[in-house]
């Protein structure tokens, strides 16, 4: 049961959606209606709001640790359901329709708040790709990739499971991303569209 709760907790706080509360509350409009019409900070970024966009990517990054700190209070056998349920929330909020973001920022937080080995492997991955490619959707997918990676390496089997199924998600939400970066036409970070 406890395992039911924590993850009800990681999505009730994962699918808080900080972008389109951002942007609506800034006067830039619906998010859902711009760019990708994705609620996830790289979306913000293509409304030209560097600020927004920022703020939006930490707040996604706080409720997935926020959801995984709590669950080391309250349920902490069941962290990594919490972590699980966070960037589900993220990716499929209900007050939406279940169309959220791709869950790459949520999956930083969770990581960072499972186990610090394993959120410094996800950050530096993330920041690393970027800095080499300016592609968001790489940069996101890697660190996704390597966060279950991270866990099994440095001692934190238990975590393999939610990581790796989270992994899956981003990389199955990144199917656009995917076959635009086969045919090199994925957008760089910084370009409009």
């Amino acid at each position: 049961m406890e395992s039911v709760d924590a993850l009800g907790l990681g999505y009730l706080l994962g699918s808080i959606p900080f972008g389109l509360i951002l942007t609506r509350l800034f006067g830039v409009g619906d998010l859902r209606q711009i760019g990708s019409g994705n609620i996830g900070a790289t979306n913000v970024l293509r409304t030209g709001r560097k600020e927004i966009a920022a703020a939006t990517l930490l707040l996604d990054l706080g409720k997935g640790l926020l959801a995984v700190w709590l669950a080391w209070r309250w349920f902490p056998a069941d962290a990594p359901m919490a972590a699980l349920g966070a960037v589900l929330g993220h990716c499929f909020p209900v007050w939406l329709g279940f169309k959220g973001g791709k869950g790459v920022a949520t999956t930083m937080g969770v990581a960072l708040g499972l186990a610090w080995p394993i959120g410094l492997a996800y950050a530096l991955t993330w920041l690393v790709m970027l800095a080499l490619t300016r592609i968001s959707s790489l940069a996101g997918m890697t660190a996704a990739i390597v966060a279950p990676v991270a866990a099994w390496l440095t001692g934190h089997g238990d975590m393999v499971p939610a990581l790796a199924v989270i992994a899956a998600l981003v990389l199955f939400l990144h199917r656009a991303n995917i076959a635009r970066l086969r045919t090199g036409t994925e957008p760089k970070v910084g370009a409009r569209g």
